[in-house]
């Protein structure tokens, strides 16, 4: 579009804190001392070492505090992918003597699928449990698949494309009737949902600073204590000898910050982000024909809206979208660039043609009642529009 037509927009609405959030003022603040003044190396045993390994352990105390984990038990990491590889594959190779059997599923963060078909290539064999049509994994399948050889199972709590919350406490009962290593991707759900490591029955759990208004670099695995891991990162005593590096400290400091706020603020904002959500998608469900609400229409995520319109293209909306002041996405982030359909909503059994029409929305603090109203005023025309342009469009078809 040349630049004498493309107007810029009036409004800037931004709905895809599923893929990354700004960081909070408050945070930034907290951050701030430690780029300038406070720079020391968290290892050192002089007054600028220790000033920055308080920090750094005043923010653990955070992080744990949110999960309701000892903060013992909390390893820093660069992110929510390196702390799934390193539970995968740090569990994975630490019980290997005891079988090479993986439990998880098909709808999984590539960080841990990817990481599973590694493992598949050095030995290790990998069941991908199927889900119902809400992208729910029922935990008799769970129990089905467990074999004497099974070493670990890895299922996500809550659902990053579509948002359903899947029942992890029940399996992790399961797993730990079986003395089986549970791991779980609460990315997503950490700060939006309630989290408590032990009543889950989890032995892993891994959280990401830039989801809860914190900075990108910098996430956290929770390791119950007894767990054995392989560290992936080798060079150094860091992080209890699992993750060899010197410490992020700013990171680490606002990570701990965002965490303190998201509890703080956690039963008040889940609810007004409920609110926000369901009307946004009454309000498509109600205003354009043929869209689908992808995933449980109760068990979800509070900020999550995935929705599949039927007779469009997802990346064609997303277009109209932005162009009119509205971020969203097609699905995760880290796929966003991919022109395949969405490998969650394909195992979920919704087809091809609908799958490429998805359109994820994900709410965060910014958004308002007047947010969501504008969203409805203007993606009812979008998609009028481009169903007349699309040869799959209702008006050409009835044409034929």
């Amino acid at each position: 579009m040349s630049t004498e037509t493309r107007k810029t927009p009036e409004r800037h609405i931004y709905l895809d804190h599923s893929a990354t959030t700004p960081v909070r003022p408050e945070v930034l603040a907290a951050m701030l001392p430690y780029f300038g003044d406070k720079f020391g190396n968290a290892s050192s045993v002089h007054r600028w070492g220790r000033e920055a390994r308080m920090a750094v352990e005043e923010a653990r105390e955070k992080v744990a505090s949110l999960i309701k984990a000892d903060p013992r038990e909390i390893i820093f990491t660069s992110g929510g992918t390196e702390s799934d590889n390193l539970a995968l594959r740090g569990v994975a190779w630490a019980y290997r003597s005891r079988g090479n059997h993986i439990i998880t599923s098909a709808i999984e963060h590539h960080a841990v699928l990817h990481t599973c078909e590694s493992l598949e290539k050095e030995g290790f064999r990998v069941t991908y449990l199927p889900c119902d049509r809400y992208g729910m994994i029922d935990p008799e399948e769970v129990k089905r698949a467990i074999t004497k050889d099974t070493i670990l199972i890895s299922i996500m709590h809550g659902q990053n494309e579509v948002g359903t919350i899947e029942p992890i406490g029940e399996i992790g009962k399961l797993a730990k009737e079986h003395g089986i290593i549970f791991h779980s991707d609460a990315v997503q759900s950490a700060g939006k949902v309630p989290i408590d490591v032990n009543a889950m029955n989890v032995d892993l759990l891994t959280v990401s600073s830039h989801k809860i208004y914190g900075p990108k670099g910098v996430g956290a695995l929770y390791v119950r204590k007894g767990t054995r891991l392989v560290p992936q990162a080798t060079g150094g005593a860091h992080e209890r000898g699992m993750r060899a590096g010197t410490e992020n400290v700013p990171g680490i400091v606002g990570f701990g910050e965002a965490c303190r706020l998201a509890e703080k603020e956690l039963p008040e904002e889940s609810k007004r982000l409920s609110a926000l959500r369901d009307r946004l998608i009454r309000g498509i469900l109600d205003k354009i024909p043929d869209s689908i609400l992808n995933g449980h229409p109760t068990e979800r995520l509070p900020h999550n809206v995935n929705v599949s319109i039927k007779y469009v293209e997802g990346e064609s909306m997303l277009l109209n979208l932005d162009l009119l002041g509205v971020g969203a996405s097609s699905g995760s982030a880290c796929t966003s660039g991919s022109l395949e359909p969405s490998h969650v909503l394909l195992a979920m059994g919704v087809p091809h043609e609908v799958a490429h029409g998805s359109l994820r929305m994900t709410l965060g603090k910014s958004n308002t009642e007047a947010d969501i109203d504008y969203v409805l005023e203007v993606l009812p025309p979008i998609v009028e529009r481009l169903r007349e342009m699309s040869v799959f469009g209702r008006g050409q078809k009835s044409k034929s």
